[in-house]
């Protein structure tokens, strides 16, 4: 039986396995391997930093407005429910669209194809015997999502746990080092950093961020939502960008700028210079990244499956995909949709080909979702908000700012890459129409 916001599966997910969910799915590999890419781009530590503390305001500005949707309709799917609400039925397709095709499913097979080539640290693995157990990987967390949700959250809830703790300690160990950064006099910078190149490395630093409002799409199954949620949300997003700015300035502490961007294991070079660590370094922030990326990508698994069983919950996707396990209390078809899109897609590219097609993808959404508030306080302003945006309009509009800012020069740089994720984007609109056409005629018939 439905609950009183239309949702059939039981609410047993507490406010800590919410924020569990937005912790996990956010810190997975990039921050072991982004501050490199950043240091590259920038090349000065106040710039670096500074870079590392916008992705942070951007993703608490997005968490403290996505979070007024979130108590208000605490519906399954998430960005989905909310564009739906807000918009009609096409732009909440599109989105689902493009999770289904791009977003979900390369995300899925890139976190798994890093948790597999840093295995190959411990096992050996040759090129296929990444990819196959990258494809395990997602075929094991479909079926621990399977099997009940209160299960699948109590071992992200210890995953996530531990590898925000491994993360935090590198962070605060790496002051022990010798100080090459930070504690250091450096040359001053010749000239100014362009704006257009902060933009530049603000993209792979919001891609670190990035998991920041995917616990909406359980709010179906979170109790005590209309508190739960708005809470979760925030709290993820303030303990990620707590961690990251420690990280970052442990890192700019035991090494320079120009040795952070020459190396691609950056974490790594860190821990061989923590004297507690010294030999032992490579083998720890190399499990600290398969036991990171195995949680981000539960976490994945369990969040987006989640928005397939919304689609076809609320008439935009096959009906049989909103099926609930009996037995488990689970979304089963929308997890086995999500397992096969995700092994497709490890088995058929490489990780830099799968980073291309997602890291960008979902930017237009969260815009449109954040824009949803002000959508709402106008078409409903009685609607039930236990929860209203801190610092509206201000908060809203800084991220909106900032996503428009991002879009515009990721399409400036990467014009290529770019334009083939709005293409697919876009492609989703004929198939819409093809969808509702069909839908009108069995409805006929």
């Amino acid at each position: 039986m439905a609950d009183p916001w239309g949702e059939r599966m039981p609410r047993s997910v507490s406010l800590l396995q919410t924020i569990a969910v937005s912790v996990g799915i956010t810190i997975g590999s990039g921050i072991f391997r982004v501050p490199a890419t950043v240091a590259a781009e920038l090349q000065t530590p106040g710039m670096m930093l500074a870079c590392w503390a916008l992705g942070g305001i951007v993703a608490l500005c997005g968490a403290l407005t996505i979070a007024e949707l979130a108590g208000a309709l605490p519906r399954s799917g998430g960005i989905f429910a909310y564009l739906l609400e807000s918009y009609g039925p096409l732009p909440a397709f599109l989105f689902g669209w493009t999770e289904l095709i791009v977003i979900r499913a390369a995300a899925l097979g890139a976190i798994a194809t890093i948790f597999a080539e840093y295995l190959g640290y411990f096992l050996p693995l040759t090129a296929a015997g990444v990819r196959d157990t990258a494809a395990l990987a997602i075929v094991l967390v479909g079926a621990i999502n399977y099997v009940g949700v209160q299960r699948a959250a109590k071992l992200l809830g210890a995953a996530t746990a531990l590898k925000y703790v491994v993360l935090l300690a590198l962070g605060l160990l790496a002051f022990t080092a010798a100080s090459a950064g930070i504690g250091r006099p450096t040359p001053a910078p010749t000239a100014p950093v362009p704006v257009s190149m902060l933009a530049t490395a603000l993209i792979p630093v919001m891609w670190t961020y990035d998991g920041w409002a995917d616990a909406t799409a359980v709010a179906g199954e979170i109790s005590n939502p209309q508190r739960n949620l708005p809470l979760g949300l925030i709290a993820g997003a303030a303990c990620i960008t707590l961690v990251y700015l420690i990280v970052n300035l442990g890192f700019l502490h035991a090494l320079t700028p120009a040795e952070m961007a020459g190396t691609k294991l950056v974490a790594a070079s860190v821990a061989a210079r923590i004297p507690l660590l010294h030999a032992g370094g490579v083998a720890l922030v190399t499990a600290a990244v398969v036991l990171s990326a195995f949680s981000s990508l539960h976490a994945s698994m369990l969040t987006g499956s989640r928005i397939f069983f919304a689609m076809g919950d609320r008439g935009l996707l096959f009906q049989f995909v909103a099926r609930v396990s009996p037995r488990f209390n689970t979304p089963s078809v929308a997890i086995l949709l999500a397992t096969v899109l995700g092994v497709t897609y490890v088995l058929q590219n490489d990780f830099a080909q799968l980073a291309d097609k997602f890291i960008l993808g979902i930017w237009p959404f969260y815009a449109l979702t954040v824009a949803a508030v002000f959508v709402l306080r106008r078409r409903r302003p009685t609607l039930p908000r236990p929860y209203r945006v801190w610092g509206y309009p201000w908060v809203p509009l800084v991220f909106l700012a900032a996503s428009a800012f991002m879009v515009l020069e990721a399409l400036r740089t990467q014009p290529y890459a770019t334009g083939v994720t709005f293409a697919i984007i876009l492609a989703g609109v004929p198939v819409f129409w093809l969808r509702a056409r069909h839908a009108a005629r069995t409805h006929r018939a």
